[in-house]
Order: C-alpha cells, then sequence, then structure tokens
C-alpha cells in the first residue's frame, strides 16, 4: 500500500496543493517551501495517534492563521490521500469504501465505469479525507477523518474513520531524530515509543512507577536530617489554621505526582559499551555509537510491520555522518512500501534514483507543486550519477542555475559576484536568492545539463569560451532552453582577463606573485615590461596555476569599478532576474518573482 496523490487546502504555509507521488520520495526544495507540511498533513490524515492529541490543530495550522472567514463561517483544512494497492487487513475494514484504481493512467474509475472493476490490472483504492474546523459554539478546534468516497458534510458520522482502522494504514512520521537525544527515550514519537506501539506492549509500566514512588519506603526525606525540621515546622503552622490528623506525619516529599508525560520524559535509555564502563544515558556515547544506534531502531521497525510501512522522516542528515546518512536512506527504500524523506544533503540526495526525487516549489499565492525529476533525454544517467554531489544536488534545492564551461570560470564568477554585491547593496546575493553556479568540466556538457535543469523548470543560464562548433552542437545548444547565453569574445578566461583587466591590475598581482615565489614556473621580471608583455606573461601566469584558482586571485586584485565587463554584464543580467526582496518578511527564495525559462538570448 502506498500514498499515490496528497491533496492540500488551507494547511499551514499551503494554500493548495495537488501531488501526485510513485513509491518512495524524497522531498527537496527551498526553505519554507513546504516538505515539512505535507509530512505533517500525511500523519493528520493517516497517523493513528494524531488525533488523540488535544487540541488535534490550532490556530496557526490554518493557512495564515486564519479559520473564519469574513461572515464569521469556518474556513477548513481539507487534506486527502488516495491510497492504492491496499493490503489485505484494510480491504477487509474498509470494503465498502474501496474504489478501483488504474496504475496505468493514474486514475481512478468512475461511476460509469462499474462493468471495468474486474478489469486486469486494476487495483483496490481508497481515500482518505481529514476535516479540521474551528467549532465556535465549543470554542475548540476539531479535526476528523473520513472516507472520502461517502463522505456527506451533512452527517459526518457515517463515514468517520476509527482509530482502529487508522492504525492498519502503517504510517509513521519521525520528525526528529536530531542529535538523537530522543531517539531512545520513552517521549511520544521517539523510536523506542514507535517500536513498542507497533508491537503492542501494554505492560502497564507508568501504573507500576507511579506506584513504587507513592509506596517508597523510606520516604524521601528519610535520612535528609536538613530537611524534617522545616517539614515539621511547617506541619506546626498548618495545625493552627486545619486539624492534623497524624501530627509529625502529614507532611513528607513524594514523587508520585509525576504523570504519565512526566515519566515519558523522565525515563532514559542507560547503556554500557565497554567492560570497564558503568551504564550511561544514551545520549552521552559517542556520536558514531549514537548514529548507530539510531540505525538499529529504524531497521528493527522496518522488520516489526512487515505486511505494510508508510514512512515518513525529516531531514535524516542531521548530526549523522555521511556513510550513516547513506545507510538510513538505503533501510528505508529497501525495507519500507514507501517512504516519503525530506533533506538538503547530498548523501541522502544520491542514493535516491532521480525519478524519486520530487522538486517542490511555491508561488506567490502559497499554491504548491510537485516535479518529479524526469531524466529522459535531457541527461545521461552517468552524467547525473557523477554529477550529483558534486553539483547537482545544490542546484536541485535552488531556484536558478549558471552552467559554467569548467573550474576557472566558476571561480572567477563567484569571485566577481562577491565584489560586486559588497560594492552594491540593491544586489541581492546570488547564494541568497538561490541561484548556484555548476561547472560541466568542459564545453560539451553544456547544452546536457541546460536540458536537464530547464526542464526542472529552472532559470538556467550558461557561460563558456568561444569556439568553433558545428551546426549540430549550435542547434544543441540553442534548444537546450536556456535563459541567457554568454559565449565570450575568447578562447578563454585567461585571454579575457589579460585583455579586460586593467594592466595596473595585472602588473600588481604578477608583482606580488613575483615577491612571494607561488608562480615559479613562469619568469616574471622585476621592471615593469610592455603592456603586450604583461598582458602574455598574465595568461602565462594562469594557465600554470589554473587548478590554483589565480584567476579569481586577480579578479580579487581588481577595484570594483574596473572588472571585465564581459564577466559583470552577465551577473548584472542575473542579478536584474533575482531582485531583492521587498521586506525582511519576504525573506524565503520562494518569495521571490522569479522567471519561467525563456526563450534563448545571448549576450
Amino acid at each position: 500500500m502506498q500514498v499515490s496523490q496528497l491533496i492540500i487546502q488551507n494547511f499551514r504555509g499551503i494554500k493548495n496543493a495537488d501531488i501526485a507521488f510513485d513509491g518512495h520520495s524524497l522531498l527537496v526544495g527551498t526553505n519554507n517551501v513546504g516538505k515539512s507540511t505535507i509530512c505533517e498533513a500525511l500523519e493528520l490524515a493517516l497517523g493513528p495517534d494524531r488525533h488523540r492529541r488535544f487540541p488535534v490543530v490550532e490556530e496557526f495550522d490554518f493557512y495564515n492563521a486564519e479559520y473564519l472567514c469574513e461572515k464569521e463561517l469556518p474556513i477548513e483544512i481539507r487534506i486527502e490521500v488516495l491510497l492504492t494497492d491496499v493490503t489485505s487487513t484494510v480491504q477487509k475494514l474498509c470494503f465498502s469504501h474501496l474504489e478501483r484504481w488504474d496504475p496505468v493512467n493514474k486514475r481512478l474509475l468512475s461511476q460509469g465505469e462499474l462493468d471495468q472493476v474486474d478489469r486486469d490490472g486494476l487495483l483496490w483504492a481508497l481515500r482518505v479525507l481529514t476535516v479540521a474546523r474551528y467549532n465556535k459554539e465549543e470554542d475548540e478546534f476539531e479535526a476528523s477523518s473520513h472516507y472520502a468516497s461517502s463522505y456527506d458534510p451533512a452527517n459526518e458520522d457515517d463515514s468517520r474513520i476509527r482509530q482502529s482502522i487508522r492504525r492498519s494504514f502503517g504510517f509513521i512520521y519521525l520528525r526528529t531524530i536530531r542529535t538523537g537525544s530522543r531517539a531512545l527515550s520513552l517521549e511520544r514519537g521517539s523510536l523506542l515509543d514507535v517500536i513498542l506501539r507497533l508491537q503492542g506492549v501494554k505492560t502497564g509500566i507508568w501504573e507500576h512507577l507511579r506506584s513504587r514512588l507513592e509506596h517508597l519506603d523510606p520516604p524521601i526525606e528519610t535520612g535528609a536530617k536538613e530537611l524534617t525540621p522545616v517539614l515539621n515546622a511547617i506541619e506546626a503552622r498548618l495545625a493552627e489554621y486545619i486539624p492534623i490528623s497524624k501530627p509529625g506525619e502529614s507532611t513528607k516529599l513524594f514523587v508520585s505526582q509525576l504523570t504519565r508525560e512526566h515519566l515519558r520524559k523522565t525515563l532514559s535509555f542507560f547503556i554500557s559499551i565497554t567492560a570497564d564502563q558503568k551504564p550511561v544515558p544514551f545520549q552521552q556515547v559517542g556520536t558514531g555509537t549514537l548514529n548507530t544506534l539510531v540505525l538499529a531502531l529504524l531497521s528493527f521497525i522496518a522488520d516489526l510491520k512487515e505486511e505494510n510501512i508508510i514512512f515518513a522522516m525529516e531531514e535524516p542528515e542531521i548530526a549523522l555522518s555521511p556513510h550513516t546518512q547513506r545507510r538510513i536512506a538505503s533501510y528505508l527504500i529497501t525495507k519500507t512500501n514507501q517512504c516519503f524523506v525530506t533533506s538538503h544533503s547530498p548523501y541522502i540526495i544520491e542514493t535516491f534514483d532521480p525519478d524519486r526525487i520530487v522538486i517542490l516549489k511555491r508561488d506567490a499565492k502559497a499554491n504548491v507543486t510537485g516535479t518529479r525529476i524526469n531524466i529522459g533525454s535531457a541527461v545521461k544517467l552517468k552524467t547525473y550519477r557523477r554529477y550529483v554531489r558534486r553539483g547537482f544536488a545544490e542546484a536541485m534545492l535552488g531556484v536558478g542555475v549558471i552552467v559554467a564551461e569548467g573550474l576557472t570560470e566558476k571561480l572567477v564568477l563567484q569571485a566577481a559576484a562577491e565584489k560586486m554585491e559588497i560594492a552594491d547593496p540593491d544586489l541581492y546575493p546570488l547564494d541568497l536568492s538561490g541561484v548556484t553556479i555548476i561547472t560541466t568540466d568542459g564545453d560539451g556538457g553544456i547544452p546536457e545539463f541546460g536540458r536537464f535543469f530547464v526542464s526542472l523548470d529552472m532559470p538556467t543560464f550558461a557561460f563558456f569560451d568561444k569556439k568553433q562548433r558545428t551546426p549540430k552542437d549550435e542547434q544543441s545548444l540553442q534548444e537546450a532552453g536556456f535563459t541567457l547565453i554568454k559565449e565570450i569574445d575568447y578562447l578563454g578566461m585567461e585571454a579575457l582577463l589579460a585583455k579586460e583587466v586593467p594592466i595596473m591590475c595585472q602588473w600588481g598581482y604578477l608583482t606580488n606573485l613575483r615577491i612571494s615565489g607561488v608562480a615559479t614556473g613562469v619568469a616574471i621580471p622585476e621592471a615593469q615590461p610592455t603592456d603586450e608583455a604583461i598582458q602574455e606573461i598574465t595568461q602565462k601566469v594562469l594557465k600554470d596555476g589554473k587548478g590554483q584558482g589565480r584567476a579569481a586571485d586577480l579578479i580579487d586584485a581588481c577595484p570594483t569599478g574596473q572588472m571585465p565587463d564581459s564577466i559583470v554584464s552577465f551577473l548584472k543580467a542575473i542579478y536584474a532576474q533575482f531582485s531583492r526582496p521587498n521586506s525582511a518578511s519576504s525573506f524565503t527564495t520562494e518569495e521571490v518573482d522569479l522567471p519561467a525559462a525563456s526563450p534563448v538570448s545571448f549576450m
């Protein structure tokens, strides 16, 4: 069983969303785009214990905290989840509410197609609708889940889904493993708590603990001589106002006022790692050991729920080493029916096949869409695998990408952008805008990279050297769909810098290299030669130290107003499309009015 569609209305930061899923899904996107909201929406609809919380929702769970309209009528949160290929257990429990799902055409059969319900290849499906609203009469927020196929707003009780049935959905939401501080506690939603609930453990642990604490013998104050006189004095003063039935025994110190919730937060898992070490709270073991414990518990949970388990997990990379991140992702992919993972980690991203990655985007009206990566003919799989950690992962998390021919071009653009941003406060930094500079390690990969990012509906810009190209190469470049192409007028970045950087800046840079003794592969004279000689030496020095970032160092040595025009004009065209937000409240990049990929233009 798995979630094939999620529809959200008026929930948290999402006004509207209609997202299709197909198996395991890695949710990526900019901050505040709605990744956590999607996981929360799934839990509100499918989680077995979410509706036991009081209140189930609150003011800020409604979009913009608006739960009443101008006519003082309730504004509803609506979350609809389509479950397909439902388990035999769910089929038995919900048989009269099941529908037929066509997995090939990705649709439910309508009432006019009843003659096709037994067609080969169709799957049983169940739609779950969760409605939350403000009850003005009770002055409370309420929520309930229903069978969407038979939901009647005028008579909600007939379609209400019982908690025992919700438990059969097998949905588990792991909000926080974070540093592991809750992983082995007994707090609600912790990994240990999930295991106990999955196994149906009802140990009576809370009643047993409270009883032992209440009947602790001797009492806590026994042996604490400093406390006894104080308690006796309090009792004597109390006796002046009310009768004391047992003088000398009426005041004692107990911990029995601890509630179940107190005990959940108080009890701690202790572990002894070495023979000479006494058991210590699990939070105090080494980070590597703690990460291993988290991984062990996840695998335990997956093994317990053999029939069906749907995992939602937020950012498993927090405080976890790269290899542990990959192992957790691999466990979720191989041991669960379906997983929803949010992440910013390239190690998590590379573990998921590209067609399992859903890029979320949010427009200015809080409509959220999900685009599943479809490599298709855009980029070769081996190219994707090679660059996913080196640049694709970062670029997919942003809102725009600059495709540079090589590392030298990338470093020069970064150095120039940094100087321009410092000099002009009106320029909004490219990294804050969500624009990533990625290199193809060669001219030939530029169209391929362009096609890939354009297919993700991202504004994509190209920057590369002048070169003789075949008509086929020119056509491939044109058809890639770049928003803007900058082909410099030189055969290399070294030639551009030698021609467009002022001679005095070049000579000052070369002099510093000679004095520092860094550029030993090129002879730099003590006396200043002709301008043409300086330009020639500059190119030799830059080529000699091509992998050492010397081109970017030369940019750093330039006054802002004297940087190469070819570079500055290209960057200004990009800054114009990613302007500074109007106010601090619009900080997140999804608020920026971004251009769609438009017909290519040359500079």
